[in-house]
């Protein structure tokens, strides 16, 4: 029997109801973001080296926790699985208000609640990565990934500030009960969603399941352009995440910033990432869609070694809030353009295990290059060592598929009958 093609009215409806789903969970998790430590030092009074472990568990054990469920996902149809990661995250987190007003939370469970906002959160990526490119016609795939990627960018801005707000008038437990509700209700409209997915990739028969785990990788290594990106986003994902705290320090200590100033720092330039995923559709419309992940990417290597050179007056919270600002306007443009690259560039049997690929790898990483630059701190100071995460970034650079930025590449064989590419 033919399947009915959805008239664009339609598929416009389907769009928009996915994106209101992403739009709801992206703000709950704005507002609850830190709430799981902060209920850890509020309720459990936990030490210094448990809100760590805390923060490791959430990375590591939950990515690699994902990695047998990777080629689950991608051997079933994506929207059932976006609204089980929703479920997840959800009631994981409701069960935490849930115990501590029974007196029964425990740091055991605040663990696992961690561990499980990963699996969902990487589960929910792959998934819906695949789901977006059988719902959006692929001219219209920049557009769409713009808009969602506005969507993160306006959550990361106001969502924090709200949840402060919220977690001192009620605490910790009430944005937890936000962030929850928020994903309940994404699973419930992506439950309302009316699309017919393709019928999902089916497995080689006699192929290992470790074959099927790791497939996202051999995916990505067999694919230059996507290797090459691959190691410079393990790269500057590491640094950026690793500069964090690290300019807290050098704000805070160092150069005698206010708390206040500090958090100006860090709240006026994310407009700009939301400014750049703007400005992004009609940049690539304009310059093309390889030349604008190009520039951008590596645009967006250039600010943080202006940060160390700051010094402890207005004209220093001047210089690091304009490298800032220059740094995430460039990551706003650069992640539409990649991530519609990455959509177009890989084929649809290994969307999701690729995606879920990228993400356990930068779950991985991130943790070892903050423990370095940890390190590093220590032994020569915040200053040095945030020069050394911008020199990593500098040089991340020359990772870049640079040869790519006019020629297409051609299918690359992974095995039998298989290939990577754009699918015709």
């Amino acid at each position: 029997m033919p399947v009915a093609v959805p008239t664009p009215r339609r598929r416009g409806r389907q769009v928009r109801q996915a994106w209101a789903a992403y739009a709801m969970s992206q703000a709950g998790s704005g507002i609850g973001a830190g709430a799981l430590p902060l209920v850890a030092i509020l309720l459990l009074d936990a030490s210094d080296w448990q809100i760590s472990l805390l923060a490791a568990v959430a990375g590591v054990a939950g990515a690699v926790a994902v990695v047998p469920l990777g080629p689950w996902v991608e051997f079933h149809r994506k929207r059932p699985v976006m609204v089980g990661a929703d479920l997840l995250r959800g009631v994981t987190l409701l069960s935490v208000p849930v115990a501590a007003w029974a007196g029964g939370l425990t740091f055991g469970q605040l663990c696992l609640v961690a561990a499980a906002q990963t699996v969902g959160t990487i589960l929910s990526s792959a998934a819906s990565t695949a789901f977006l490119k059988s719902l959006v016609p692929g001219e219209h795939l920049v557009l769409v990934n713009a808009r969602w990627e506005s969507t993160m960018w306006t959550a990361g801005t106001v969502g924090p500030p709200a949840g402060g707000m919220l977690v001192s008038w009620l605490g910790a437990l009430a944005a937890l009960l936000v962030d929850a509700a928020s994903f309940l209700l994404s699973a419930l409209t992506l439950g309302r969603i009316r699309h017919r997915e393709p019928a999902p990739a089916v497995p080689e028969r006699g192929r290992h399941s470790i074959a099927e785990m790791t497939a996202g990788w051999r995916h990505i290594a067999a694919h230059p352009v996507l290797f090459r990106l691959f190691g410079h986003a393990l790269l500057f994902g590491g640094c950026i995440v690793a500069s964090t705290p690290l300019i807290a320090v050098l704000m805070l200590r160092d150069l005698g910033f206010s708390p206040a100033q500090y958090g100006l720092a860090l709240g006026v330039p994310c407009a700009a990432g939301v400014l750049g995923s703007v400005l992004a559709p009609r940049i690539i419309r304009r310059a093309g869609l390889m030349p604008t992940l190009l520039i951008a990417g590596a645009a967006r290597c250039l600010w943080m070694a202006a940060i160390p050179f700051a010094p402890g007056t207005s004209a220093g919270l001047v210089l690091i809030i304009a490298a800032d600002t220059l740094l995430l306007l460039c990551a706003g443009i650069f992640n539409p353009a990649f991530t519609t690259h990455r959509m177009r560039a890989v084929a649809d049997g290994y969307l999701a295990r690729v995606t879920a690929a990228w993400a356990i790898s930068s779950k991985v990483a991130q943790p070892i290059v903050i423990a370095a630059a940890g390190v590093a701190a220590a032994a020569v100071g915040a200053r040095a060592a945030l020069l050394a995460l911008a020199g990593v970034l500098l040089a991340s650079m020359v990772v870049l598929p640079w040869r790519s930025w006019t020629t297409p590449e051609p299918a690359v064989s992974i095995g039998p009958g298989q290939t990577t590419g754009a699918q015709p």
